[in-house]
C-alpha cells in the first residue's frame, strides 16, 4: 500500500470511529416523537438566507431527510422570507417532507433565530460575505452548521471556523453536493486506490461565465428589503439592483459578480471542482507549496468587478503540478498508468476498463451519500462530516491563494502548515482581509 493510500485509510477510519463531540450530547429537539422517528433521532433546523439556493434546493432536500423538522426561516427580504415559510409548508402538505409539520417562525435578524434553544442546527445560504461570521455566531450559540460554499472570504476566517467548531464541539458541513455525485465518487475511489498509478498532474477548470457591466445608477431600496442588514460586514454602498438580487425573483443575483460580497468563479465553482480533485488526490487537508497566477479583470468602469478569467499553477509536495483555470467545469487527474476525468454529469477514464471494473474488497471504501443526509446523520451521531471545517477551509483556500497571487503579481511561496506566505508581506496582508478591488480600481 502506498503512503498516500495509507493516509487516506487513516482519515476514513478516524471519521468512522471517532466521536467529534461529547457523545452524551443529543439534539435539543429530542423531547417529543415525530411520526416513527425516535425522539433522539429528531433534528430541528433553521434556515438562514432564503434566496434561490435555499428556496429551490436546500429547503426541499433537507425536509425530505427522515427525522428533520424545519422550525424557522430568516431573511432580510420579506418576500423571500414569506416564500420560504410557504415552501416548507408545501413540502409537508404534499407528503414529500418526512415527519410532522410544525408552524414555522420567521426572523429578520439571524441572531434572534440563533437564540432559539429548540433549534439544533442551521443551514446558512446567504451571500458569501456573511458566511463565516454567521457560522461562527451559530457555533458559539450551540448550533451545528451546514454552510454554503465558498465558506469564507479570507484564509483567516477558515482558520477561525476550524477552531470554533473544535472549541464548541459543533458538527460542521460544507453544503456542497459535488462529492455526492456518483462519477466524482468513482473517480476518487479509482485514484485513491492506485488504479491510475502515481499521480503526476491535476487539471481543474470552471466555467468562464463572469462578465462586466456598465456603471449602475443609485436606486430606491425595494420596500421588502432591509438593505442595511443585507450589507452587514461589507463596505457601505448605494443600493442598485445589480448589487443585490432581482426584486421578487430567484434569477442569478448580481452580488455574485461584485468583490464587496464574493470572489467570483475562482472560489464559487472552484469550491466544487477543486473539492472533487482534492478529495480524489487526498490533498484535502493540506495546501500547495508554490502558486503563480495570471488573471483578467474588467476595466475600472465596470460595475461588476470579479475576475473574468484566470490561470493558476500550483506545486504541491512531491512536485505534483496542479493547473486551475477558466474553461468549462471538470477535473482531470493524470497518473503514470492512466487518468480519470469527472464533471457534473459523467466520468471518463483511460484505460476504459476503469469505467466498469469492480474494485477489490480490500480497497478503501469511501462513503457515498447526499450532503444533506451526511449532515443530519452527523448531527445525530456527533461524528465528523464528509466535509468538515478543515476540509472546507483547505478547498476554499486553494481559490484564495490563486486570487491573492493574481493581486500581488508574483510567484508566491506558501507554507501549508503555518499557512503563511514566506516571500511576500503584501500577500500576507490578504490573509485576514477580503479582496475588495480588482486592481483596475480602488475600493470605496
Amino acid at each position: 500500500m502506498s503512503k498516500q493510500s495509507d493516509v487516506s485509510r487513516r482519515h476514513f477510519l478516524k471519521r468512522a470511529t471517532a466521536v467529534c463531540v461529547a457523545p452524551t450530547i443529543i439534539p435539543a429537539s429530542a423531547l417529543g416523537v415525530e411520526g416513527n422517528t425516535a425522539p433522539s433521532d429528531r433534528v430541528t433546523l433553521g434556515f438562514i438566507g432564503c434566496g434561490r439556493q435555499c428556496y429551490l434546493k436546500n429547503i426541499p432536500l433537507f425536509v425530505r431527510v427522515r427525522g428533520v423538522q424545519a422550525l424557522a426561516v430568516c431573511d432580510v427580504d420579506s418576500w423571500r422570507l414569506d416564500n420560504a415559510a410557504r415552501q416548507i409548508k408545501t413540502q409537508y402538505d404534499s407528503g414529500k417532507a418526512k415527519g410532522v409539520f410544525s408552524p414555522v417562525t420567521k426572523f429578520v435578524d439571524y441572531k434572534d433565530l440563533l437564540a432559539r434553544d429548540d433549534i439544533d442546527a442551521v443551514v446558512i445560504s446567504t451571500p458569501d460575505h456573511w458566511h463565516a461570521s454567521m457560522a461562527l455566531d451559530a457555533m458559539r450559540a450551540g448550533k451545528d452548521v451546514a454552510l454554503e460554499k465558498p465558506i469564507t472570504r479570507t484564509i483567516r476566517e477558515g482558520q477561525q471556523l476550524i477552531r470554533t467548531a473544535q472549541q464548541h464541539q459543533r458538527v460542521f458541513r460544507v453544503d456542497s453536493e459535488f462529492r455526492s455525485l456518483e462519477q466524482v465518487h468513482r473517480a476518487t475511489t479509482l485514484v485513491r486506490n492506485g488504479y491510475i498509478g502515481k499521480i503526476r498532474r491535476v487539471t481543474a477548470c470552471v466555467p468562464q461565465s463572469d462578465v462586466p457591466c456598465p456603471p449602475q445608477p443609485d436606486m430606491p431600496v425595494p420596500a421588502e428589503l432591509d438593505y442595511e442588514r443585507w450589507q452587514g460586514p461589507a463596505p457601505r454602498a448605494p443600493y442598485t439592483t445589480l448589487r443585490v438580487h432581482p426584486p421578487r425573483s430567484y434569477d442569478r443575483p448580481g452580488w455574485m459578480r461584485h468583490l464587496y460580497y464574493c470572489d467570483g468563479m475562482i472560489t464559487n465553482w472552484g469550491t466544487h471542482i477543486n473539492n472533487g480533485a482534492m478529495w480524489a488526490t487526498d490533498l484535502e487537508r493540506t495546501g500547495p507549496l508554490e502558486i503563480e497566477a495570471t488573471g483578467e479583470y474588467p476595466d475600472s468602469k465596470s460595475f461588476w468587478n470579479v475576475l473574468l478569467k484566470f490561470n493558476v499553477k500550483y506545486r504541491f509536495s512531491g512536485g505534483l503540478e496542479w493547473f486551475y483555470r477558466t474553461e468549462k467545469p471538470y477535473f482531470l487527474v493524470e497518473g503514470d498508468e492512466g487518468w480519470v476525468r469527472a464533471d457534473f454529469k459523467k466520468l471518463d477514464a483511460s484505460p476504459k476498463s476503469l469505467l466498469t471494473m469492480k474494485v477489490k474488497p480490500t480497497d478503501l471504501d469511501l462513503p457515498l451519500e447526499s450532503e444533506k443526509q451526511d449532515f443530519v446523520d452527523c448531527v445525530r451521531n456527533r461524528r465528523e462530516t464528509l466535509e468538515p471545517a478543515e476540509v472546507g477551509h483547505r478547498v476554499t483556500s486553494l481559490g484564495h491563494l490563486g486570487h491573492i497571487a493574481i493581486q500581488v503579481g508574483k510567484k508566491l511561496q506558501w507554507d501549508p502548515v503555518a499557512e503563511r506566505f514566506t516571500n511576500s508581506d503584501a500577500a500576507n496582508d490578504f490573509l485576514h482581509k477580503p479582496i475588495l478591488a480588482n486592481g483596475n480600481e480602488k475600493p470605496g
